[in-house]
């Protein structure tokens, strides 16, 4: 098996482990990462062979563009003291923690060397967080704090990380001039992420192909992420701007096949690079087990040790954390979301998986220091990340689904249903106020007028039918199965003219351009 081979392997199993994990109630990017292990395991499996330097640039623009996609701004606002509390505060915590026992246990790791390790394995993975707790039902509060933390949490991580790493390499550390480097890494990448919001929100107002548009999102993470990273700032950072400055400004209310095709796609390319993501976490096994040749002893014993620390920390820091966040929040914000009660606390806990960005930062640690010598340590750092990985990703996504259905953790379905009502209560009222505007300019005949203003008022019971009294329900239901049933007859005949359009495809003298032009029209009208 070749290197290619591999890959589509992965593809492959990206698109088997979605209906496999929900069949069996666990998540997909765990089942990937088993996936890979087993691969890993296998003779003929080559070894992974891509650059380490690649692999954040290659893997987290798409997923963090994506995962941005289902929050907004607001939410970040809203929930700013948690997710300082997890992503900058708890990072910075574990990262020193992690450092302090590294550089106790392993002999001889220079300190510089121990953060390294302990920047590098203190941020939990977003992508596994918000695929795992979107599948399980939890609180929306929990989730958007999860997304907020895995999304944040990798700026604080990485910048730390390179400092780190840039003192081993140089043998020279200056306090100020890291942190002046995370202030700068911050502000350019702020400002390229806002400059390439906008300028691709007003190239996309030029391009007027569904087509078009949806290339130019796929295109634009990358280009913010290396933009980000030529000018010495954070890559993950500029993402993140640049998406939330798409989501915010970007979005034409009509523009509804741009719309329905981007959720297409981007649900396609989310599936498909997690679980190239995590199948090459799971594959890392054979890099692994070769640094552990004749040392699996002291390397397990050491990898317990981090694995412990970075469990245990989070935990003695969300407990204090959640009650702070609880202080703060009964005093000045109610519109921030925090957990409520130990359980959720719990659930947040068990949910700090690592995963992608840890496997890179690891991967990437250079194999030689400024003066030619090897990096100390590099192989030790290389097996225990690995082992904080899998032990995270692995159990704790195994048993998550088990711990959330222990505790009884589930989402607030009578609060969801509720605000679901005022939606539509709100899109009733707008179609009704502008049927009134067209009125004013229009002549509109009371028959045609009254079938409007029922129409408007069917927008909202269509998306919450409790907005009505049970007579008009009953009304509502008779119509919707009335328009069912015209709507089956209708795809039916739309489906004979398909059929009939696509035969006419192999016909001598067809123009198979023309022939899908026409299909495509039908397959609009299908869509409406």
């Amino acid at each position: 098996m070749d290197q290619l081979a591999l890959l589509f392997v992965l593809l492959l199993g990206a698109v088997v482990s979605v209906p496999v994990g929900d069949r069996f109630g666990l998540p997909a990017p765990v089942l990937m990462t088993l996936l890979g292990i087993v691969l890993a395991v296998l003779d003929f499996v080559p070894n992974v062979n891509i650059p380490p330097d690649l692999i954040l640039p290659a893997l987290l623009p798409p997923l963090l563009y994506a995962a941005v996609r289902r929050t907004s701004w607001r939410q970040f606002a809203a929930n700013k003291r948690p997710i300082f509390l997890l992503a900058v505060a708890l990072v910075f915590v574990t990262t020193v923690c992690v450092a302090a026992v590294a550089h106790t246990v392993l002999p001889g790791l220079p300190v510089a060397a121990a953060v390294a390790l302990g920047a590098l394995v203190a941020p939990p993975d977003p992508v596994a967080a918000t695929a795992v707790a979107g599948q399980l039902g939890l609180p929306r509060r929990l989730v958007s704090i999860l997304e907020g933390e895995g999304l944040f949490n990798d700026v604080t991580a990485i910048v730390l990380y390179h400092v780190a790493v840039s003192a081993v390499v140089s043998g020279a550390f200056s306090p100020w001039r890291a942190g002046l480097d995370l202030v700068l890494s911050a502000a350019v990448a702020l400002a390229v992420g806002i400059a390439l919001g906008w300028g691709a929100n007003k190239l996309m107002d030029l391009l007027d192909e569904p087509t078009l548009q949806i290339g130019l999102t796929l295109l634009v993470p990358y280009v913010s992420y290396v933009l980000a990273e030529e000018f010495h700032g954070s890559g993950v950072l500029a993402v993140l701007t640049t998406a939330l400055y798409l989501a915010e400004y970007a979005a034409d209310p009509d523009d509804v096949l741009t719309r329905l095709a981007g959720h297409t796609f981007w649900d396609i390319i989310d599936t498909l690079v997690t679980g190239v993501a995590f199948g090459l976490v799971g594959l890392e096994l054979h890099n692994a087990i070769r640094t552990a040749s004749g040392r699996w002893g002291e390397l397990l014993g050491w990898s317990a040790a981090v694995v412990a620390v970075v469990v245990f920390v989070r935990l003695l820091w969300l407990l204090p954390a959640t009650w702070l966040a609880k202080r703060l929040h009964a005093q000045r914000n109610h519109d921030e979301e925090i957990p409520v009660g130990w359980r959720e606390t719990v659930v947040m806990w068990w949910s700090g998986m690592r995963g992608v960005a840890s496997a890179a930062l690891a991967l990437a640690v250079p194999l030689k220091t400024g003066a030619g010598t090897p990096f100390p340590g590099r192989n030790e750092i290389v097996f225990i990340a690995f082992a904080v990985i899998i032990v995270t990703l692995v159990v704790q996504g195994l048993s998550l689904p088990w711990l959330v259905r222990r505790l009884g953790v589930r989402s607030d379905t009578e609060a969801e249903k509720e605000f679901e009502k005022r939606l539509a209560l709100r899109a009733a009222k707008a179609a009704k106020k502008r049927l009134r505007e067209i009125e004013a300019v229009e002549e509109l005949p009371e028959e045609l007028s009254e079938q409007m203003l029922r129409r408007a008022f069917d927008i909202g019971l269509r998306i919450s039918p409790d907005i009505g009294e049970e007579e008009r329900r009953e009304a509502h239901r008779h119509r919707v199965r009335r328009l069912r049933r015209v709507r089956r007859i209708q795809q039916e005949m739309l489906s004979a003219a398909r059929h009939e359009i696509l035969a006419a495809r192999s016909e001598p003298g067809a123009d198979p351009e023309i022939v899908d032009r026409v299909l495509r029209h039908l397959d609009v009208r299908s869509l409406r």
